[in-house]
């Protein structure tokens, strides 16, 4: 089966980017397909590289892109989304005329028609937070 997942949560805020993690990995496991991770609303906060957890607690940004490299997966974080959070990668950290990019490795900074394409080419679109 091929999967979409739709991740609008924060990695500190609610339940929803762990469980969102956990799924992935286990769907992967099973030998499914993940199409492709939308960040979308503070979900996009999943993506910023300057997270930095008490040692003592889970990393998911790290875990995201430890996943990411393993499996190849599209993470996928909504430019106006992060734009409204100081979320850029190194080419819209130019347009904006900011001088640094806080894009973590493994994701990538794209539109909703990202979105729109995850739910068309998917089997299911599975939802995460609100």
């Amino acid at each position: 089966m091929k999967i979409g997942i739709l991740v609008s949560e924060g990695p500190f805020t609610h339940q929803a980017s762990d469980s969102a993690y956990q799924f992935v990995k286990a769907a992967l496991e099973k030998g499914h397909e993940i199409f492709r991770v939308f960040f979308y609303n503070d979900g996009v906060n999943n993506g910023t590289r300057l997270t930095v957890p008490p040692q003592d607690e889970r990393n998911i940004q790290s875990n995201w892109t430890e996943l990411a490299e393993k499996h190849n997966l599209d993470l996928v974080v909504c430019i106006a989304a992060a734009q409204r959070r100081g979320i850029l990668d190194e080419n819209e950290a130019k347009r904006q005329g900011k001088d640094a990019d806080n894009i973590a490795p493994g994701f990538r900074i794209s539109g909703l028609g990202q979105l729109i394409e995850t739910g068309i080419e998917s089997d299911r679109l599975v939802v995460f937070g609100d």
